[in-house]
Order: C-alpha cells, then sequence, then structure tokens
C-alpha cells in the first residue's frame, strides 16, 4: 500500500517535470499565496572497494533518489515532503528525508517544524546534491557523530546584513547501537534497537565580506567570501528502547555478540571555515565528538571503559576551470578514536563535468584510506563514479 502511493506521487511529480523545461525545482502552479513545486535528484553511483590482501567489489546502484512536493496555501508558511527510494532498507520503504513545515512571517527569520537538518556540521549542511567530492568527509558523515535530520523545532535566521548567520534546534533523534559507529538517525527511518533521545543543537556563522554559502565549488564568482563558524550538540538517551541492556546496566550477550552497545550521551563541538571566490572553493572542519555507553564498562568498536572520544579533522579545495565545466578537487580527512590503533586518514582527488553546474554532472573520486577503521596499517581504496541530475 506505502509503496503503491509513493509509487504513484512519483509517476505525477516525474510526468510534470517532463512536460515543463528542467530545472532545479519547477513551480507548477502559482495563484496568490497558493503554489505547488516539484522537484528531485538522482544520483546513479558507480563504487569499487578494496582493502589489502582482500579481491575488489564493486556495484552500481541509485546512491539517491528524492523526488519531493513543496507549496503553500497561505501567506507566510510553506510545506516541503521530500523522500529517497534509493536509502529504502529493511522494512522502511522509502525513507523521509524532508517533512515540514516552515513559517517564514518573522523578518529575518524561519521557524520550522518537522523532520529537517540539525544545524551542525558545515558539509552536512551543504546539500549532497552540491558536493564537490562524491561523499562527505568525516566532518559530515551522520556515521561518525554529525547529527541526522531530527524531529522537532529549528529556529534559522540572520542579521539584515547577512554577515551572521544563526540556527538553534531541539527534537528527537535516534542512535544505531552498533558499536563500531556513532551513527544518527532521524525518529522518521528507524529500526527496533535504535536508541531513542533527544538532541540539542545551535550554531552561529560569521560572513565578514558578505554571506557565503556552504554549497561547495565556485563558478567563477567576483567577489572572495569567506565565513568561520561554531557549533554544538548534546543528545540524551530518553531510556524507552535500550535493547541491548539488561536491568543491571550490563551489556547482553547478545549485544557482544552482535558488536552492538546502547548509548547514554553524546556531545559535540564544530569549529570550521569556508572560502568561495573566482573559481575556488575550499573548506576545513575540525569536530571533537564524545559519547558515553549504559554500560560503563563497556569497551569494543569505538568505545573505550564506556566512552567514545572522536577527534575530526577534513580539508577539501577545488577549483573550476574557465567557463565552469571541468572542476579538479581534492581533500584529506581524518579519524582518530581511543579503541583504534591509529587514526584513519583518507586522501581524496577527483574531477568533475559540470554539464550544467550542479544540476547536471558527472564526477570522479579517488580515495585512498591508511589506517582504515583505525587497524594499524590495513590500507583501502574506494573509486566513486557518479551522474548526477537535479531538476
Amino acid at each position: 500500500m506505502k509503496r503503491g502511493m509513493f509509487t504513484c506521487l512519483t509517476g505525477a511529480a516525474l510526468a510534470l517535470a517532463w512536460a515543463v523545461p528542467a530545472a532545479a525545482g519547477i513551480t507548477v502552479y502559482e495563484d496568490g499565496a497558493k503554489k505547488i513545486e516539484i522537484g528531485g535528484r538522482v544520483q546513479l553511483q558507480y563504487h569499487s572497494f578494496k582493502t589489502e590482501g582482500n579481491p575488489s567489489t564493486d556495484e552500481i546502484f541509485f546512491r539517491r533518489l528524492r523526488p519531493y512536493i513543496a507549496g503553500s496555501v497561505t501567506d507566510n508558511w510553506f510545506g516541503k515532503i521530500q523522500f529517497d527510494f534509493g536509502k529504502a532498507e529493511g522494512d522502511n520503504e522509502v525513507a523521509v528525508k524532508d517533512a515540514y513545515m516552515q513559517y517564514q512571517g518573522v523578518t529575518n527569520n524561519k521557524i520550522t517544524i518537522g523532520n529537517s537538518k540539525a544545524p551542525f556540521s558545515r558539509e552536512y549542511l551543504a546539500s549532497s546534491k552540491r558536493q564537490q567530492l562524491i561523499e562527505r568527509s568525516f566532518g559530515g558523515d551522520h556515521n561518525f557523530g554529525s547529527p541526522d535530520r531530527q524531529l522537532g523545532v529549528k529556529i534559522e535566521g540572520h542579521s539584515p546584513d547577512k554577515k551572521i548567520t544563526y540556527a538553534g534546534s531541539l527534537g528527537a533523534e535516534n542512535i544505531d547501537p552498533d558499536a563500531s559507529k556513532l551513527d544518527f538517525d532521524t525518529p522518521a527511518n528507524t529500526n527496533s534497537d535504535f536508541n531513542e533521545g533527544w538532541l540539542a543543537a545551535a550554531r552561529i556563522d560569521f560572513h565578514p565580506l558578505g554571506y557565503a554559502p556552504f554549497d561547495q565549488a565556485d563558478f567563477h564568482s567576483d567577489d572572495w567570501r569567506f565565513n568561520v563558524s561554531l557549533a554544538a550538540y548534546t543528545w540524551s538517551n530518553d531510556d524507552d528502547n535500550n535493547t541491548y541492556t539488561d536491568p543491571n546496566g550490563v551489556t547482553t550477550m547478545d549485544g557482544m555478540d552482535k558488536g552492538k552497545v546502547d548509548v547514554d550521551s553524546a556531545q559535540g563541538v564544530e569549529v570550521s571555515a569556508g572560502v568561495r571566490g573566482q573559481g575556488f572553493s575550499a573548506d576545513v572542519e575540525y569536530q571533537n565528538v564524545s559519547a558515553d555507553s549504559v554500560d560503563g564498562n563497556f569497551n569494543g568498536g569505538l568505545y573505550m571503559d564506556g566512552t567514545a572520544k572522536l577527534d575530526i579533522m577534513a580539508v577539501e579545495a577545488g577549483y573550476t576551470l574557465p567557463h565552469n565545466h571541468v572542476e579538479f578537487v581534492a581533500g584529506w580527512d581524518s579519524l582518530d578514536a581511543d579503541s583504534y590503533g591509529d587514526a584513519w586518514t583518507r586522501t581524496s582527488v577527483g574531477v568533475n563535468w559540470y554539464i550544467n553546474k550542479h544540476k547536471a554532472k558527472l564526477q570522479t573520486t579517488y580515495t585512498m584510506s591508511n589506517n582504515y577503521h583505525g587497524q594499524s596499517n590495513v590500507d583501502a581504496d574506494d573509486l566513486y563514479v557518479q551522474m548526477q541530475f537535479v531538476f
């Protein structure tokens, strides 16, 4: 039933998109305050992976397949529903992404109610369709301490000259109890063993030369812009779903066998900066993240004596050649945990061919990992090739 409903919605959206010129979001109806907009992104990806001493594996799949519908029927209110067929797994036939109502009637501010991005990590806040490297760095990866979308309330705003922007949110957020990760997930797409809890997050961004977007790549803008940011979050388990902890607060044998541990709390701090101009785009981001398990004596995965401590660093940059069709990109990121033998580092290089900027592009990224998942002297290589079309 659910699959049929979403299939019908997708078919209707694609049929409407076919009838009008391709663009990033298409207004199909507008009459005063009444407006309907549709759009979507298609990312077809090839991924090859190899670790030392093991045969390589590869696959081709839809990394993201996200139609959306948005609109309004009254002044100052806006709504959006976006879902992802590319991330369907388990009992979730589709993954819910943006799903919110938004009040825009306060000058220089907007209030979002529903499922939307928590205001942490500049790379996560940059849309996946506007990334230079095909996959996000550790700094924007919700598997390693960067919050995902949350169900709740978010306030965003800016100063009149847009040289200061800010955001704060409060809402529900789940954590996958997989001890090898610190994996945040929205309650809109949950598994039966996810830990449930509440997340509060806030950020402030300074744009001394004028507003600079988090979107990556610069198509030869005339002026140089840069920003610096501070952000933080805290998450607390509400103790409603601790599947792998016994009444004595000890991880069960089932949890030990599966490498799972219930998470009691988590915190993170971000310091980051970005620069855009003259075809050049660069970002640097540092995060310090920690988490405590319900079992204070648990050892495994990222945890030592019940605590996971992560230091994350990410740098990436790109230059777009004149005429805005070819961009060369490179990046380096690092993830260190107390439980790791050595820090997991990755060096990435890539080339992007912009057919129509971010609306249609072909990307190639090659990533070389050292000390893969913190295993000393274990190397790995990833090759990504991705075609993107956005309407």
